[in-house]
C-alpha cells in the first residue's frame, strides 16, 4: 500500500492536532507534532530567559536538550526536552503567549524544519501546524487547512483547559486566539496561509469524528491510486 504524507495547517485550536493523532492512528502512519516542537523551544527560551536578541543562544539550548517524542503508560504521546517530559508545561499560557515571536525567528524555523523534513522523508508521516504545506511539506500529496470561528475555538480552549486544570477565563482566551491569528498571518517569515493546493475545511459546528471522516476520505483516495 502507497504511504503518503499529509499536511494538516490551521490557526490555533482549529482542531489540527486532535484529528491528526487520531488519523495517524487510524492509518497507522507517524504524527509529528510540530506545533510541540516550537511549543518546546519557546519553553527553553523562557526558562533560560532568553528573547529575540538571542538567536544563537536559543539554538543552542535546543542543541543541548534535544526534542523527542515518547508514550506513557496509556499510550499517549508525551514531548520530552532532553530527558525532562514538558507534555502539560508547554501547553500552559506563557508559553502560549510567546510561541509567535519564537516561532517567528528563521534561524528556529530553520533548524526545526530541518528536523521535520528529514522525518518526513521516508513517508507514511502526517504533520500539522500554521506552514506544514507552504514551507516544510510543499510536496505533500495531500494538504488540509483548517479554519473555525474564534467563539468556537476559544471554546474549545477551555474545555481542554478545564480538563487540565488550567484556570483560564473565556472573553480572555477569545482576545488571545484572535492576537495570535494576526500575529500569525502577518509575521514576515513563513506566515499563516493556506497553501494553493489545500483543501480549506470550515470545523465550525463540525464534530471531531466528521473532521476525521472528511480527511480520511480524502486521503484513501490518494492511497488507493497507488
Amino acid at each position: 500500500m502507497k504511504s503518503i504524507k499529509i499536511a494538516i495547517d490551521g490557526p490555533a485550536s482549529s482542531g489540527k492536532s486532535t484529528v491528526a493523532k487520531i488519523i495517524a492512528r487510524n492509518l497507522g502512519y507517524t504524527y509529528l507534532d510540530t506545533g510541540a516542537m516550537y511549543r518546546s523551544a519557546t519553553y527553553l527560551a523562557l526558562k533560560h530567559q532568553l528573547d529575540d536578541s538571542k538567536v544563537e543562544e536559543i539554538l543552542e539550548k535546543l542543541s543541548e536538550y534535544p526534542i523527542s517524542f515518547g508514550k506513557d503508560e496509556k499510550g499517549q504521546q508525551t514531548v520530552l526536552i532532553g530527558s525532562i517530559d514538558v507534555t502539560d508545561a508547554i501547553r500552559q499560557p506563557d508559553v502560549t503567549n510567546n510561541v509567535s515571536w519564537v516561532s517567528a525567528l528563521p534561524e528556529i524555523r530553520e533548524e526545526l524544519v530541518a528536523q521535520q523534513q528529514r522525518i518526513a522523508a521516508q513517508g507514511g508521516i502526517i504533520m500539522d501546524g500554521r506552514d506544514i504545506g507552504t514551507v516544510v511539506l510543499p510536496d505533500a500529496e495531500l494538504k488540509i487547512f483548517l479554519i473555525a470561528s474564534v467563539e468556537e475555538r476559544a471554546e474549545r480552549r477551555f474545555k481542554e483547559n478545564l480538563e487540565k486544570g488550567i484556570t483560564t477565563d473565556f472573553e480572555t482566551l477569545k482576545d488571545e486566539i484572535a492576537a495570535r491569528d494576526y500575529k500569525d498571518s502577518h509575521r514576515k517569515v513563513s506566515p499563516l496561509k493556506a497553501a494553493e493546493d489545500a483543501i480549506t475545511f470550515d470545523t465550525t459546528g463540525i464534530s471531531i469524528e466528521g473532521v476525521v471522516d472528511f480527511i480520511q476520505e480524502k486521503a484513501k483516495k490518494i492511497i488507493d491510486k497507488g
